[in-house]
């Protein structure tokens, strides 16, 4: 059996890993590189719970524990590790008294911490570009391969069943398709019945602070002119620091390589991110940047068989928890191409229970 992926993204990458582990062939086709967007820029928090409740809590909590074991299969280093996580406000007075634990001492006076959202038994982080790029290594050497190219097109018989993909109008045959381009997944609508899957605009700054900010996930609230912004603080053992805020709606470009951050976004982060810290300067800014993020209709994820199409799968529309739920997504792929189904129940994420998009709405790229 061969299947094709469409997309080096985290979601590609996983499934390639656990494919391959099954002895499948596997070729990922990626136009850009691998981790290029949302799966390179992301924030890389994971959480065991904070899904408890929705249809999220079994990939989540499955996925979790994918991540905690991974580090010892793969001979990598993409650095995980367990963190605490806080909730808190930014004053609108820097002067405001400062109410935060011992290991939290360096914020700001403004920097009230209300509450742990979580322990080192509950949430954790992982560099993504890192993480990505360890396990499509792992794919490649367990036999994977990974080709440069565009994917112009889906090959199919007269019934319908996808024979493979098209390259930049070459055809590459496959048994099996995956689609796994994060929100260009919707490019794919003009050759499947896909439900719509949107770019949502995520800016970020990197900053490399060392060893001045501790393990601690931070979620604060700012108050922007009279509105509530919230601001999340992702400390990685790489002694990185990624803060995001301000996610917008804006045109997704063709090329990954094309996204660009708004600048009054960029600049607005940066000084709430300097007000929060000292550690936050200028001069240790590693990255100003964006990502788009990809959202479906319900929140949900797409991830299983395409209706109507046989040997075409979809994976994509993680929103905020790609990094997270990738690992249980990648693997829940596997099972289904191989067995016919997954351990993890997928019906909710069927990408059936929402309409189809339709190809006439999309524009000429």
């Amino acid at each position: 059996m061969r299947v094709v992926i469409c997309g080096g993204g985290v979601i590609g990458a996983c499934t390639a890993y656990f494919l391959r582990r099954r002895g499948i062939d596997v070729t990922v086709v990626e136009r850009t590189e691998v981790a290029a967007a949302a799966s390179g820029k992301a924030g890389g928090f994971l959480a065991l719970d904070w899904c408890a409740g929705t249809p999220l809590d079994a990939l989540a909590r499955r996925s979790f524990a994918l991540h905690a074991r991974l580090p010892d299969e793969i001979a990598d280093d993409w650095g995980y590790r367990r963190m605490s996580a806080y909730s808190g406000f930014i004053a609108p007075n820097a002067d405001a008294r400062r109410d935060a634990p011992a290991a939290l001492d360096w914020v700001s006076n403004g920097v009230t911490i209300a509450h742990r959202l979580g322990t080192t038994e509950t949430t954790g982080i992982v560099h993504p570009r890192k993480f990505t790029s360890a396990m499509m290594n792992a794919a490649l050497a367990q036999g994977a391969e990974l080709r440069a190219g565009r994917i112009t097109g889906i090959v199919r018989d007269a019934d319908g069943t996808a024979r493979g993909v098209e390259i930049d109008g070459r055809t590459l045959e496959a048994d099996a398709v995956v689609v796994a381009m994060g929100p260009w997944s919707l490019l794919a609508a003009q050759w499947m019945s896909l439900p719509a899957v949107y770019g949502q605009r995520s800016p970020s700054i990197v900053y490399d602070t060392g060893t001045d900010v501790p393990a601690d996930a931070l979620f604060l609230e700012y108050d922007e002119n009279g509105g509530a912004v919230s601001i999340e603080v992702f400390p990685r053992a790489d002694g990185s620091t990624h803060i995001t805020a301000f996610s917008d709606v804006a045109p997704l470009p063709l090329d990954p390589a094309a996204v660009t951050p708004d600048r009054d976004a960029i600049d607005r982060l940066q000084a709430i991110s300097e007000r929060l810290s000292g550690a936050f300067r200028a001069d240790r800014i590693i990255a100003r940047q964006a990502c788009f993020r990809p959202v479906t209709q319900d929140g949900l994820p797409l991830i299983g068989k395409v209706s109507g199409s046989e040997g075409l799968y979809v994976a994509t529309g993680h929103n905020v928890w790609g990094i997270l739920n990738a690992p249980a997504t990648g693997e829940a792929m596997a099972q289904l191409i191989a067995d016919g189904a997954a351990d993890i129940d997928l019906a909710p994420f069927d990408p059936a229970r929402l309409q189809p998009l339709d190809p006439s709405l999309l524009t000429a790229r």
